[in-house]
């Protein structure tokens, strides 16, 4: 807040001598700033707007009896700047359809540009034909955005970053890192090494090494089938280390789990987890607890659980500081890179 108090107030001193004109033509621009979510993660896009200063769109969002998906946007967009919250998290298919559907209304509405702010990018994972006959998932899930009328999207830490690639709006590509480095800064873990899960996920694991000024360590895993994986072995030494895990998400945990094992079982001393995207599937929070991992450090991109609320090893850092501020560079065209320098 205090950084967006002090580029207000220099706003306010550089527009002390302004004409009349012009100081009406940018509170008109002002006004047309909007932020609307659908029901997948309302908390957290209130949590934006208030970091902003805004009050939260109006839309109704509801369903038929037979399940369809019904939305109104109940204000005037026309000609705004406006950003649709929606993280694709369970029930995933229901959370995208009224994403989309939101996005059309806006469009609809003849907003001027529509940005589908996307903590939590579902379909991620199947961005490839690894098998015969599969569908690219998140190529089709892309398209259909574009097709409901977004003029560009702002994703939270995607599974690969090349997903980008499937878009063919801008996208502005956010990272959770920041977050979760100032946390585990402050925990000054002794002989900290930094450990990416599998072969996929070093780049990310590498960028969080270089900030923490920690050693780095890859496990290597075989995936025996959808949601089961192998851990063969540790590259790196961890003996009489604290170990952090990081990755995007965490599904079922089976994965982080065994790489815990795996850490301990080659000399490490404590192992720590963190991730953006808490998704945990059944039995996600069972194996997290049962596990001998100190703590699992996630954002509030998805909403938790019950369980997961009441589970003491995991724990939830907002990130709506940070995609309040990209939000805030996209609307005034400036850099959303310089979040993560």
């Amino acid at each position: 807040m205090a950084t967006l108090a002090t580029a207000t107030d220099k706003k306010t001193q550089m527009g002390a001598d302004e004409k009349p004109e012009r100081k009406a033509q940018r509170a008109r621009v002002d006004d047309k700033f909007k932020i609307f979510c659908g029901t997948a993660n309302e908390p957290l896009a209130d949590e934006v707007c208030s970091f902003l200063g805004l009050t939260r769109g109006q839309a109704q969002v509801t369903r038929f009896a037979d399940g369809e998906a019904y939305v109104q946007i109940q204000e005037n967009v026309r000609g705004a700047d406006v950003f649709v919250m929606q993280p694709t998290c369970r029930p995933v298919d229901e959370h995208l359809m009224e994403l989309l559907l939101m996005i059309d209304a806006l469009k609809r509405a003849s907003s001027r540009r529509i940005t589908a702010v996307i903590p939590y990018f579902g379909y991620a994972r199947q961005d490839r034909k690894d098998k015969p006959r599969v569908p690219i998932s998140s190529k089709l899930v892309a398209d259909l955005l574009t097709t409901a009328g977004a003029h560009r999207a702002l994703i939270v830490d995607l599974h690969a970053p090349q997903l980008q690639g499937f878009f063919n709006i801008p996208v502005d590509h956010l990272f959770a890192s920041p977050v979760l480095v100032d946390h585990f800064k402050k925990m000054n873990l002794p002989n900290l090494t930094v450990v990416s899960p599998d072969a996929g996920g070093v780049e990310r694991a590498r960028f969080f090494a270089k900030k923490m000024d920690a050693a780095l360590a890859i496990v290597d895993k075989r995936r025996v089938d959808v949601n089961v994986a192998e851990v063969m072995h540790v590259i790196g030494d961890v003996r009489d280390r604290s170990c952090l895990v990081i990755d995007d998400l965490i599904d079922t945990a089976g994965t982080l789990v065994k790489t815990a094992n795996a850490l301990l079982e080659n000399g490490a001393i404590s192992v720590y987890a963190c991730a953006s995207h808490p998704v945990l599937s059944e039995p996600a929070v069972e194996n997290i607890s049962k596990s001998p991992i100190t703590e699992v450090v996630v954002t509030n991109t998805i909403p938790l659980t019950d369980a997961a609320r009441n589970e003491p090893k995991i724990r939830v850092l907002t990130i709506a500081g940070l995609i309040g501020r990209a939000i805030q560079s996209i609307h005034e065209e400036t850099s959303v890179s310089k979040l993560f320098l």
